[in-house]
């Protein structure tokens, strides 16, 4: 994996692209997203496309899968990592087994998710699951 950073407009301000071209701009000003917040969104990330993998491997009809993360960093100390972080995932489908929701939401957490488990070795990750039956719902 290689990536190229670069300092684009006003202070603090940079752009990271990847080998394909893609990029994502980066602030330590508030302008744009911060890189504590692409860790905590990495790791939402890498835990859906799991999630949805899983649950696709499962045959569980969902239809929308969205993560709320909330993270508290270590206070006066340098570097202010994570000390603990709530991921609450909302899945959305049709007849969703909860059981299965639940065991797909684990097994990335605990197994599959490369950026939840380098978090875990300074903050304390936890879960909470919310499955939205569209069918009872209708």
């Amino acid at each position: 994996m290689r990536i190229k950073l670069e300092s684009t407009f006003g202070e603090r301000n940079y752009k990271g692209t990847n080998e394909r071209g893609q990029s994502v701009q980066f602030s330590g000003n508030k302008e744009s997203v911060s890189p504590m917040e692409t860790v905590l969104m990495a790791a939402a990330a890498c835990s859906s496309i799991d999630v949805d993998l899983i649950l696709k491997k499962m045959r569980q009809d969902f239809v929308s899968l969205e993560v709320v993360a909330q993270a508290d960093r270590a206070d006066d100390e340098v570097p202010a990592v994570f000390k603990k972080i709530n991921l609450h995932y909302i899945i959305k489908g049709n007849n969703l087994k909860e059981e299965k929701v639940r065991q797909a939401v684990q097994m990335s957490l605990e197994t599959y998710c490369s950026v939840s488990k380098m978090l875990e070795k300074t903050a304390l990750i936890t879960h909470t699951v919310e499955v939205v039956d569209l069918q009872k719902n209708a």
